[in-house]
């Protein structure tokens, strides 16, 4: 599968007749959409994740989402669906083991929804939530134009997704990019993955908030989230500014040591604790400046993400247009 960052449209009339489905599992949320083949998101629902819900019953959520596609007049110009979803996945397998979805282990979700009435013929293309942000951030978003970057979702967790000679690269299963479980603390604490020190145990907005709150930080009401501990930031909170500086130096040396390895130009930030802006990417580039400092990684960018919650649902429909879209590629 290959992706990159603009589509061609020869023909525009036929273009603005295709559209692709898009449904992007999380574990709060399950959103679907229709986009078309320029890009845009022009019809979007959503519905809860079962909370702790057994494989059924998120998979019902997952069906609902298509039943209200499939619902819309439009649904008779879908080509194909995109399925991007909180990994790990298999892509080669068409399974799913999110970690925040535990009635899921090695689910079958490609052929479920393949399964679904109204997906009928259509063909399904699964990838995982930080590789499609970066399919669409390279389709329509901060990385377009860009022939080598990595893109990160920074959240309750931490993921990401590499673009490599232009190309989308996902690896044989999905998941390369994920750089949220490279080691950066040989010494750190155990992290669920098996490993220790991982960059998510440090940077995720769970990690940030939980370091803040054991170091002395207070809230000022009953939000214990990063987005507070990013307010009382901004306010001088010494604590506050502690925990995010130590999250910045975490991401910093993952993406320096991402690129040094595969040589990016550029680093995109999205997700929840991207929306703390310069109290997050200010100490970033500090950091990235200290570990980062080969000739040919030097000139690493680091830039926040253009879509917002839109990319995902964009980067689901950005791999089926790569996949299955007849006579159009996304291209560099």
């Amino acid at each position: 599968m290959h992706a990159s960052s603009a589509l061609t449209t020869p023909n525009r009339a036929a273009s603005a007749e295709r559209l692709y489905a898009a449904v992007d599992v999380g574990g709060t949320k399950i959103a679907g959409g229709l986009v078309d083949r320029d890009g845009a998101l022009v019809f979007q629902v959503t519905r809860a994740t079962p909370p702790n819900g057994t494989a059924e019953a998120v998979l019902g959520a997952a069906h609902q989402v298509v039943d209200l596609l499939a619902a819309d007049p439009r649904w008779g110009r879908v080509a194909a669906l995109g399925v991007g979803s909180a990994g790990p996945v298999d892509t080669a397998r068409g399974t799913v083991s999110p970690v925040n979805i535990p009635g899921w282990r090695d689910f079958p979700l490609v052929r479920s929804l393949a399964g679904h009435p109204a997906v009928g013929a259509l063909p399904v293309v699964l990838g995982g939530d930080a590789v499609a942000m970066t399919a669409a951030e390279h389709w329509r978003g901060a990385a377009r134009g860009h022939a080598n970057a990595l893109c990160l979702v920074v959240s309750t967790g931490v993921g990401g997704g590499l673009v490599l000679g232009g190309a989308l690269h996902p690896g044989p299963t999905g998941n390369a990019g994920h750089l949220g479980h490279i080691s950066v603390d040989l010494d750190g604490e155990p992290c669920p993955c098996g490993s220790r020190g991982c960059v998510e145990l440090i940077a995720s907005g769970t990690a940030i908030a939980r370091h803040a709150l054991r170091n002395g930080w207070r809230p000022a009401g009953a939000d214990r989230s990063a987005g507070a501990v990013a307010a009382s930031a901004r306010d001088g909170d010494p604590v506050a500014l502690a925990a995010f500086d130590r999250a910045a130096q975490a991401l910093a040396a993952g993406i320096a040591a991402t690129a040094t390895l595969v040589e990016i130009d550029l680093a995109v930030i999205g997700g929840g604790v991207a929306q703390a802006g310069e109290t997050l990417f200010a100490p970033l580039r500090r950091h990235l400046a200290g570990y980062a400092t080969l000739s040919f990684v030097s000139g690493l960018r680091v830039v926040p993400a253009a879509l917002g919650t839109d990319a995902g649902l964009v980067g689901a429909a950005a791999l089926a247009v790569a996949r299955f879209g007849p006579e159009a590629k996304l291209r560099s």
